[in-house]
């Protein structure tokens, strides 16, 4: 598209030679919408033209149109590309991709591990077996190698526990590879000093953060993460409701996580209290407080990040 708006050439990406594009085009702009593989076609034409990576979550003409297609995407894209108008989506260097890919990778494989432990689960409800205690420790394996159900129940039962057993290989396999990778990275071992923090939740951090200098303010990051509270306004009043849950999900989970086991697990003085005030004197579900302390955990580490210390919280009042 030129200048003036005026459509020049039409091409598909998917059968054009991009590197031929991008060099007939080099010194140009270009909007690229993020999806699955826009970090290959986004490395290509880098190379040749600036390009812009628009973000379809906070593009309303771009993600809420009826009649959706490729075609009119890329006009689109273009049509406000020439008014300075596209919302950006980040686009993390390769040692940050690297990095996300591993901690991603590891929490998909946990998660389809979970999916085949929640069958067994309900595998043996159905079948009016209970047991006391939990089911993925040794004895609570040794409790299931034994059972014998009818069929197709232990059909069921011993291919879950094999499909089980095949994806904790997979976790310790990754995860052993996260240690290696997290070893060399200065800011997860910046990371770690924080009681509950361990090098995959500290690597997860790090890669979905990215560079924080790009954040000036604490209050950016928290957005960035989803976990700033949505405000509504009437009149005079002005309140806070639940997080708006629109940035970084993995951020966002894993910030959980890690302030669960904070204040669970390790009972860190400065997350546990804030928590427990919420809990105990504003009456605050347990999900509300969590996330209030997921959030007061990422300002921290935001903190952190930016001054390069180790976690130094002030010390708080008995």
């Amino acid at each position: 598209m030129d200048e003036e708006g005026e459509l020049v050439e039409e091409v598909r990406v998917a059968n054009a030679d991009l590197d031929e594009l991008a060099q007939k085009y080099e010194g140009s702009e270009a909007a690229l919408e993020a999806g699955s593989n826009h970090f290959t076609i986004y490395d290509e034409l880098e190379q040749y033209v600036d390009v812009t990576l628009a973000n379809p979550a906070k593009a309303d003409w771009l993600a809420t149109q009826r009649q959706k297609s490729d075609r009119k995407d890329a006009k689109n894209l273009a049509r406000y590309l020439r008014l300075n108008d596209v919302p950006e989506s980040y686009v993390p260097p390769e040692e940050y991709r690297r990095y996300r890919a591993l901690a991603r990778g590891r929490k998909k494989f946990v998660d389809k591990r979970n999916d085949f432990k929640n069958e067994v689960n309900s595998l043996l409800d159905r079948n009016g077996i209970t047991y006391d205690g939990s089911l993925w420790t040794d004895e609570g394996r040794e409790f299931l190698d034994e059972l014998t159900l009818g069929e197709p129940s232990q059909l069921l039962l011993e291919q879950w526990l094999e499909a089980i057993d095949e994806f904790t290989e997979k976790i310790t396999e990754i995860q052993a590879k996260i240690e290696e990778v997290a070893v060399d990275v200065e800011e997860v071992d910046l990371l770690m000093t924080v009681p509950g923090i361990a090098s995959y939740s500290g690597l997860m951090i790090h890669s979905e953060i990215g560079e924080v200098e790009r954040f000036d303010r604490a209050a950016e990051v928290v957005s960035y993460a989803g976990l700033d509270p949505v405000i509504r306004e009437s009149g005079d009043s002005r309140r806070e409701g639940a997080i708006s849950k629109e940035g970084n999900g993995n951020l966002r989970w894993i910030l959980v996580q890690c302030a669960n086991v904070a204040v669970h697990n390790v009972k860190d003085p400065y997350l546990s209290q804030f928590y427990w005030r919420l809990r105990n004197k504003r009456n605050k579900p347990h999900k509300v407080a969590i996330v209030a302390t997921a959030r007061k955990l990422l300002v921290a580490l935001f903190n952190m990040l930016r001054k390069n210390e180790p976690y130094d919280p002030p010390e708080v009042s008995a």
